[in-house]
C-alpha cells in the first residue's frame, strides 16, 4: 500500500513517515501545498494525509481541485485542535477523516488502516483468502494457523492483493502500489516477489492469469 504524507511540519513528516513504513507501507513525503497536490493529482495512492495549513498551497484548495479531477482515494485531513471549522471544510470538501494535532501516532495508523480496508471492501481488520488470514492492525500473517516471515516487499505485495482479493491485479498496478516514487521500479521484481511468495504458501493461492496479472481468491469473511 501507498501512503502520501503532505505536511510542512518537518520534524512531524518524518515521523509519519518512519511510522508508516515501520507499518509496512511505501510513503512518499511533500512539504508544500504545490508539491502535494501535483502528487496527488498525478501518481496513484492508497491513502492521503493532508495537513491543512501548508505553504504556497493550503489543504482545502488541494482537496477540492483533487476532487474536481475525480481524484477518489482516501484522504485523512490533519487540523489544529481549536479549529473546529477546519474540520467542517475539510470534511465538505471531500475528505474522509479527520485528526486534531497533536495526536497518536497509533490513532493515525488505526485510521490509515480503516480507510484502506474501506477502499477495498473489508469491514473487518482480519482478511482471509483461502487458507491465508492476514491481520491488518498487527501485520500478521498466517497460512492454517501457522505464521509465515515476510520481508517488508513480500508483506506490501500480499496484502495489496488480499485486500482486493478476487480481481486480477496487473504487475503495473502492483508496482504503481507498492514502490516508493523515487524507488527503482522494475516490473520483472514482481514476478521474482510472487515466487517467493509461493515458497512461503500453498502454490495455489496466487492465480497466474496469463496476460493480465494475478488474482488471490476472496475469502468468504466478506459479504
Amino acid at each position: 500500500m501507498r501512503i502520501l504524507v503532505v505536511e510542512d511540519d518537518k520534524d512531524l513528516n518524518r515521523q509519519l513517515n518512519a511510522a508508516l513504513t515501520g507499518a509496512g507501507y511505501a510513503v512518499d513525503q511533500a512539504f508544500d501545498g504545490e508539491e502535494g497536490y501535483f502528487l496527488g493529482d498525478t501518481e496513484p495512492y492508497d491513502v492521503v494525509i493532508l495537513d491543512l495549513g501548508l505553504p504556497k498551497m493550503d489543504g482545502i484548495s488541494i482537496l477540492e481541485q483533487w476532487r474536481r479531477a475525480s481524484r477518489n482515494m482516501p484522504v485523512i485531513i490533519l487540523t489544529a485542535r481549536d479549529r473546529w471549522s477546519d474540520k467542517v471544510s475539510g470534511m465538505d470538501a471531500g475528505a474522509d477523516d479527520y485528526l486534531a494535532k497533536p495526536f497518536h501516532m497509533e490513532e493515525l495508523l488505526a485510521r490509515v488502516r480503516a480507510q484502506v480496508r474501506r477502499a477495498s471492501g473489508h469491514a473487518k481488520s482480519e482478511i482471509e483468502c483461502g487458507p491465508v488470514r492476514l491481520d491488518t492492525k498487527t501485520a500478521r500473517v498466517t497460512c492454517d494457523g501457522q505464521q509465515v516471515k515476510l520481508t517488508s516487499h513480500e508483506y506490501r505485495l500480499l496484502a495489496y492483493l488480499m485486500h482486493h482479493g478476487g480481481r486480477v491485479v496487473s504487475r503495473t498496478e502492483l508496482v504503481e502500489h507498492l514502490y516508493e516514487q523515487d524507488f527503482d521500479r522494475d516490473s520483472n521484481t514482481i514476478e521474482v516477489f510472487i515466487g517467493r511468495l509461493r515458497k512461503k504458501l500453498p502454490a495455489d493461492v496466487i492465480e497466474t492469469v496469463r496476460g493480465l496479472g494475478y488474482r488471490m481468491s476472496r475469502g468468504a469473511d466478506e459479504a
